[in-house]
């Protein structure tokens, strides 16, 4: 009985196929959150999957309705071992977006776990399937070792996460005593860099919003009118340009950090960021100036133009268009108020000349910003559990450039949150040809596996 059998165990269940023919079906479930009628998938995948799954390692299980209208259901597991025992809470999500049919390359089913060399093609496979999959068998491999875990572990399995995790909140203040634990650890989002474990221990949070300038009824000939009437297509390029220049650097302080504490600065310092070999090339005069790649995306807020319309770009015509419309995003850190943006914003664009831009939020659900400091005991020990399986030193970010519902474990459930991500940038998560790459999961389950081990056996401080 010892950390290294278990490891073994670990990868003996990933050699013999037996971790492919689970995510396999897993992956058959069309759990499109986004799509009603697949709505029945969510509740089979809880009750016929995951639920039975559990029970075999000795969990209660529950099905639960979502409290919101439009949100889904949620599955929770507890397996108790001692009220003295630290509790672990884990979480994965179960949904997935939409399976894009016939966009995937040499025609391949986003619902047929596929292998192609090291990758392993399937919608679901990347977010959040394979990520959840290796944590439950990673709790599986530690009690067959030892015959406990050492710790009581309760699991919440969301299914709404791909529309914003509508209910989720309410549901965590609803179940708070169901979900109380002394720590998050979960899987989800990108390594850092393909080839370097990563821990992550929160999330930007990410904001968007709606940029309109509305001038007139219709359109107007462009030769008659052309000089005469403003273009609105060109006063919203120069808005925008007074809030980002054209290197990408935000020129309204008010929506980016007023600087970077020096332990997160402390924790990037050597990060480097990279998605693998299709990722594309990094644009290193784009964003603020004097900041680390690693700075600009985990510690930095940034502007985006994710969408901009004027006129009919695909049939156009010669005339002044009405209006311009740009659909923008700021993804940012706690070092900021994301309430004070949209007000900041309105001023500036009255200060600089553009009243007529209007300002709107949109419906959207706002994704707060949440973060461990890197100095934690958590953090430090999740590094060194890593670092002790790997031989490798992970790399440890205050938190995951991209978002999730993390601030329900933070702010309502109150507890550190440990992310140990198993997929990587370029893995066209949320895109046709989502993948994994099987040398992340083979190392992802026996990080998992080392990490629950060293819960159950030396349990960090939960309080900094």
């Amino acid at each position: 009985m010892s950390r290294d059998a278990a490891i073994a165990r670990a990868h003996r269940h990933f050699d013999d196929g037996s971790f492919f023919s689970d995510l396999a079906r897993r992956v058959a479930y069309h759990t499109e959150s986004q799509v009603s009628e697949s709505r029945p998938y969510l509740y089979s995948y809880l009750k016929e999957e995951i639920g039975p799954r559990l029970e075999k390692l000795g969990y209660k299980t529950r099905v639960h309705e979502n409290p919101v209208k439009g949100g889904s259901p949620f599955l929770t597991a507890e397996r108790r071992e001692g009220e003295s025992l630290p509790t672990v809470l884990t979480y994965g999500h179960g949904d997935v977006i939409r399976g894009q049919e016939g966009s995937w390359a040499e025609n391949r089913d986003p619902w047929k776990l596929t292998k192609v060399g090291e990758r392993w093609y399937g919608r679901g496979t990347a977010d959040n399937k394979s990520q959840h999959s290796i944590n439950m068998a990673a709790l599986g491999f530690v009690l067959a070792e030892r015959g406990k875990l050492g710790f009581n572990s309760r699991i919440l399995i969301d299914t709404s996460e791909e529309i914003g995790s509508p209910g989720l909140n309410e549901f965590c203040a609803l179940a708070r005593d169901e979900l109380a634990a002394d720590i998050l650890i979960g899987s989800d989002g990108p390594r850092i860099t393909p080839e370097r474990p990563t821990i992550f221990m929160g999330t930007r949070g990410a904001l968007n919003f709606d940029l309109t300038v509305n001038l007139r009824k219709g359109g107007h000939h462009s030769g008659n009118w052309g000089g005469l009437l403003a273009n609105p297509g060109v006063i919203l390029a120069h808005a925008i340009a007074s809030i980002i220049d054209a290197k990408g650097k935000v020129l309204l302080s008010e929506i980016v950090p007023q600087s970077i504490p020096n332990s997160i600065r402390n924790a990037l310092a050597g990060c480097e960021v990279s998605g693998g070999e299709d990722a594309p090339d990094i644009d290193p005069w784009w964003g603020e100036p004097g900041l680390t790649a690693a700075e600009k995306v985990f510690a930095w807020n940034t502007f985006e133009v994710l969408a901009f319309s004027t006129g009919n770009p695909l049939k156009p015509v010669n005339a002044v268009p009405p209006t311009a419309h740009a659909h923008c995003q700021i993804r940012f850190t706690v070092d900021r108020d994301h309430r004070t943006f949209l007000p900041a914003i309105r001023r500036h664009l009255d200060a600089h000349g553009f009243p007529m831009v209007e300002v709107k939020a949109t419906k959207e659900v706002v994704m707060n910003a949440t973060r461990v400091d890197p100095d934690h005991p958590a953090a430090r020990w999740a590094a060194a559990s890593l670092e002790e399986t790997t031989g490798a030193k992970p790399a440890v970010l205050p938190n995951l450039g991209g978002s999730l519902p993390n601030d329900c474990f933070t702010d309502i459930l109150g507890m550190p949150t440990i992310w140990v991500p198993h997929s990587y940038a370029a893995c066209s998560q949320h895109a046709p040809n989502e993948h994994v790459l099987e040398p992340l999961l083979r190392e992802g389950l026996a990080i998992m596996t080392g990490l629950f081990w060293d819960m159950g056996e030396k349990p960090p401080k939960f309080e900094d």
